[in-house]
């Protein structure tokens, strides 16, 4: 169906030219003579675009501008005029007109106009119905993202539009450990036209390569020693869906060459095998690495980093957007109240003060556990600093720290102190290497069985480090 435009204007020539404007344009035009014909036209039948004249009889273009935006306040409305002046437009302007031009009109700016307005407002449905599905699914999925700094409502945009996009279009996701990458896959695959299909996800930091490779791919049987069945793989598995390539900068120089041929042709084979099997699913990669400085060094490859970067989101850190810190804080307190059946009547504001002020450097994540150990340890009926670790009283935000004694005994108040930093140390090694126990004891400089004696002090497993 074509695009409606309403023109609205008292002179018919003036109507007449603008059909003739558009006439090879596949927009379908409608003509309204004067205020009240177009505000009746609008209430039953929404044009996508409205080119409307000042100057007409009984509700001139000015009052039915501010009517219009009244019921319809994302519809694009293009004012015109013969006699333009500096107060005119600037009342144009304010009362929400989305352009104001002055006869004679230009004819390719016009079409320009109304094909960037249209844009506009195809733009704005689209997100409306992702809104719109997005809380359909809260409920039964958990692809919430949850934020309102400017920030995170660019990343909705993206989601929006690349959810529309072809399953050819590769989609790179960035940002450090614990932003919700996944979250963010898994919503621009729940709210694309393949929501119905397979969501396959794989981390490239858990397997060695020989196993990565065979999950990716798949084997036929006896393609290598204990193959002993044929297997399908996550390119196979994910179908008409979804693959999701978690720490794609972890992937190994072997596999990066094997990934880009399929991209590239759009279909592999099987280890072992030599049928080609046809790739029909989107690829979205994801990783806390800066590719930039690993291409620079060869240990990323420039070509397939290309070809997964057609469409880049990226990933505000949780201490670029402390304004959500309340919000998220509020939503991980209520999920977890519910889970361990907890009547906590809230937070209190000293709590939600210490986690603003708080760097967070294991994002969201770490602060989803923060309130679920909260919640667990909380013996009153709000949560209160007792049931924060002592650790968040160290401020982060300059180099100085505010060492709190929080106790009148000295060998106590150490105490406090060190496990803090000790717990804190592990739970930034931890974050930063995904897990990895061996990479994250390496940066610290202290022996493997030494940062595990310390994990176990602390009741830390890896396990919960490894989904990014």
């Amino acid at each position: 169906m074509n695009e409606k435009i309403l023109i609205v204007d008292d002179d018919a020539s003036i109507r007449y030219a603008f059909r003739k404007t558009f006439e090879t344009q596949h927009y379908e035009i409608i003509e309204a003579a004067n205020g009240k014909e177009v505000l009746e036209i609008v209430s039953t039948s929404t044009p996508k675009l409205i080119f409307m004249d000042i100057t007409m009889p009984d509700i001139d273009g000015l009052e039915a501008l501010e009517k219009i935006k009244q019921s319809h306040p994302h519809l694009p409305v293009i004012i015109i005029t013969g006699n333009g002046n500096m107060q005119t437009a600037i009342k144009a302007m304010r009362i929400g007109a989305y352009d104001y031009l002055i006869k004679p009109l230009d004819i390719d700016k016009i079409r320009f106009i109304a094909q960037r307005g249209i844009e506009m407002t195809n733009m704005k449905m689209q997100l409306d119905e992702l809104q719109r599905k997005l809380l359909q699914k809260s409920a039964s999925v958990e692809t919430n993202i949850i934020g309102h700094h400017p920030r995170m409502q660019e990343v909705y945009k993206k989601i929006g539009v690349v959810s529309t996009t072809p399953d050819t279009i590769n989609i790179l996701i960035l940002g450090e450990t614990g932003t919700g990458k996944e979250l963010v896959a898994k919503a621009i695959h729940e709210t694309s036209s393949a929501s119905g299909q397979p969501f396959q996800a794989i981390n490239c930091t858990v397997l060695p390569e020989t196993l990565l490779e065979s999950e990716l791919f798949g084997h036929e049987k006896g393609a290598f020693t204990g193959a002993e069945k044929l297997k399908h793989g996550k390119f196979e598995l994910a179908a008409g869906g979804t693959l999701f390539l978690d720490e794609i900068g972890d992937m190994p120089e072997n596999l990066q060459k094997k990934l880009l041929r399929v991209i590239q042709e759009r279909a592999f084979e099987r280890l072992g095998g030599n049928e080609q099997i046809k790739l029909n699913a989107r690829i979205i990669a994801a990783t806390h690495r800066n590719l930039d400085e690993m291409m620079k060094k060869n240990l990323f490859r420039k070509d397939l980093y290309y070809r997964l970067n057609v469409i880049e989101i990226i990933l505000p850190p949780l201490r670029e957007k402390e304004s959500d810190i309340p919000l998220l804080a509020k939503f991980f307190f209520d999920k977890f109240c519910e889970k361990m059946n907890k009547k906590l009547s809230g937070i209190s504001s000293n709590v939600l003060e210490t986690l603003s002020k708080y760097n967070f450097p294991g994002n969201v994540r770490e602060l989803e556990h923060l309130i679920e150990r909260a919640v667990a340890l909380e013996r009153g009926e709000v949560l209160s600093m007792q049931s924060l670790p002592q650790g968040l009283l160290i401020d982060e935000s300059n180099k100085s720290v505010n060492i709190p004694i929080l106790s009148k005994e000295f060998s106590s108040a150490k105490k406090i102190i060190i496990e803090a930093f000790e717990k804190k140390f592990l739970l930034e090694r931890l974050n930063e290497t995904s897990g990895n126990v061996s990479e994250a004891a390496r940066i610290a400089g202290i022996e493997r069985q030494s940062f595990q004696r310390l994990m176990k002090k602390y009741n830390l497993s890896s396990e919960d480090f490894k989904n990014n």
